[in-house]
């Protein structure tokens, strides 16, 4: 026990973490999982919802659906992305709320409120 905080993870599972986090580091991927956290999105709408181009909003998903963050199931002709993890859903809504107070920001109740 190091400290008092209990075993450290082992090496496998920081790693995972961490390519997790990194996945996150991307703000197109943060703001696809951010709404995503609200609700479940097709791929027309999420690009319309983060401003990008299909295309591109495609391979994030995928990224993101390889790493185990989003999954999608078929709805007739149209495939469907949700996130549905609520620990993910809570981390993210957690720490863009954080954000959002620490730079003062006119949205951060609202934003932080979206997770209460």
């Amino acid at each position: 026990m190091a400290n008092g905080v209990g075993e450290d993870p082992p090496a496998e599972v920081l790693a995972e973490a961490a390519a997790a986090f990194g996945l996150l580091a991307s703000p197109a991927r943060l703001h696809i999982v951010w709404v995503l956290a609200h609700g479940e999105s097709d791929v027309s709408g999420l690009a319309e919802r983060v401003g990008g181009a299909l295309p591109a909003v495609s391979q994030h998903l995928a990224k993101l659906k390889l790493a185990g963050l989003v999954r999608s199931r078929r709805e007739g002709r149209r495939v469907v992305y949700l996130l549905d993890d609520p620990d993910v859903v809570t981390m993210v809504r957690w720490l863009v709320g954080k954000v959002a107070e620490r730079a003062g920001h006119p949205a951060a109740e609202r934003v932080r409120g979206l997770g209460a």
